[in-house]
């Protein structure tokens, strides 16, 4: 079993909120929070349009799950700098 790389992402809400997320596949994750599903976040749902503006490759999933708790540890203004930073926007 070839082990997948894990991803770090941030998505901004309609009102300004940030979602922390990981995954395998960015773009099918998105597309899930977009269309609001069962497989959506709850904390997503109801708040598009969603904007992807943060992505970063971090690894294993044992990685990303450390790396998603730094980030939701940052203070508003902290994650908004690192979003920034990436001009992904």
């Amino acid at each position: 079993m070839t082990a997948s790389t894990w991803y770090l992402y941030m998505i901004e809400c309609h009102k300004g909120q940030l979602y922390t997320g990981i995954t395998t596949d960015i773009d099918r994750r998105f597309k899930e929070h977009q269309a609001g599903g069962i497989k959506a976040a709850k904390f997503l749902r109801g708040k598009g349009p969603l904007k992807l503006v943060y992505r970063e490759t971090v690894g294993d999933r044992s990685l990303a799950l450390r790396r998603e708790l730094d980030i939701k540890r940052l203070s508003r203004s902290a994650k908004l700098a690192l979003i920034a930073q990436t001009a992904l926007q």
